[in-house]
């Protein structure tokens, strides 16, 4: 094996590493972390709650999701615990940490766990230099091609964690932040069409996630329509195994999706529109597919029958898989590293 590494891993501070039930960027957190020690290499965690290497919170703020004080109280914090670590290199997946990279001689790799237009593009863009971005999806990436991005490396589960089973029962999922763009009820209008039952997980914690439910999907519910409330990772993992499809009527671009290759893992295909990166995840009419309209769905959640469960499991085996996405940032961490010869790194003056 080539050199060995310490990463100063920076996760965000909401939710525990690994998750208890909601925090798709933290699982990732922790498959990466696990992986790389896997390898070889030493990881220090910087994050939230009892179970990282350095906390900036002894228990996550998950409540105070939305405001802005535990970002920057995280990033802060986080900063100052780098300073007293000997790495050779940064790998931060909060919002706010990543504005503290120029103080530190050693690169700073920031992967893009969310959409990146708008302000949050801006936000990249100013950054400049300072750090080398990692896109999650060749969508994502699309969406602002000017920033510094370095490579693309696709999110990853444990496939073997997630449990395999070829016999399917016959209703349908839903699962997900109980947000408008998730389309819960469109995936509710599109079972209900073609005659399946639904079952629907997910969180609502912020204002709009309740608004949401309670305005567009609530009056949706019915003896072939069941709201679960938020599913921990067992109760995902069994309801993943033995759903029918995913069905997943996105009304946004999401970058990435990571229950989609949940479910996939488990050999469950997933019906979806064709919104961000769906067509770099679901290969269509092997482990799922993929469509452009809500009225296109029901129809898709007949077809699933004819799929077969070990070719879904396999993609996620061959692309998906821990061990590939470890490889993909051992890839980013050296090329990071092997800077040009005479440019190296300036920390800031402390007066600056």
């Amino acid at each position: 094996m080539a050199q060995v590494l310490h990463i100063g891993m920076v996760a965000p501070p909401w939710y525990d590493i690994p998750p208890r039930a909601y925090g798709g960027i933290e699982a990732v957190v922790h498959g990466l972390v696990q992986g790389l020690r896997h390898r070889g290499h030493r990881v220090t965690v910087i994050g939230a709650g009892p179970t990282v290497d350095l906390r900036t919170y002894d228990e996550p703020p998950s409540a105070r999701i939305g405001d802005p004080f535990p970002e920057v109280v995280h990033a802060a914090g986080a900063a100052r615990l780098l300073r007293g670590l000997d790495v050779d290199i940064v790998h931060d997946h909060s919002l706010a940490g990543p504005l503290t990279a120029a103080a530190r001689l050693v690169p700073t790799i920031v992967t893009c766990h969310n959409h990146v237009g708008g302000e949050l593009g801006d936000y990249y863009r100013r950054l400049g230099p300072d750090v080398a971005l990692v896109a999650v999806s060749a969508a994502q990436r699309a969406h602002a091609p000017d920033l510094n991005w370095t490579a693309r490396v696709h999110n990853a589960v444990d496939a073997a964690a997630w449990p395999f089973r070829e016999h399917k029962e016959e209703w349908v999922l839903w699962l997900g932040r109980m947000s408008p763009d998730k389309g819960a009820h469109l995936a509710v209008e599109a079972a209900r069409a073609a005659g399946r039952r639904i079952l629907l997980v997910g969180r609502q914690a912020e204002p709009v996630e309740v608004a949401y439910f309670r305005r567009r999907v609530s009056p949706l519910l019915g003896p072939d329509a069941e709201y679960l409330g938020e599913a921990d990772v067992a109760l995902k993992r069994e309801l993943f195994s033995r759903a029918r499809c995913l069905v997943l009527p996105l009304l946004w671009d999401e970058p990435f999706g990571m229950v989609m290759i949940e479910a996939m893992a488990c050999g469950t295909p997933v019906v979806a529109l064709r919104r961000g990166a769906v067509p770099e995840i679901v290969v269509d009419g092997v482990t799922g597919f993929v469509r452009d309209t809500p009225a296109e769905l029901p129809a898709a959640i007949e077809g699933v029958s004819a799929l077969d469960p070990r070719a879904v499991r396999a993609r996620v085996e061959r692309h998906f898989d821990l061990p590939v996405m470890v490889q993909g940032y051992e890839q980013v961490y050296r090329k990071a590293m092997a800077r040009e010869p005479g440019a190296p790194r300036q920390p800031l003056p402390l007066g600056r």
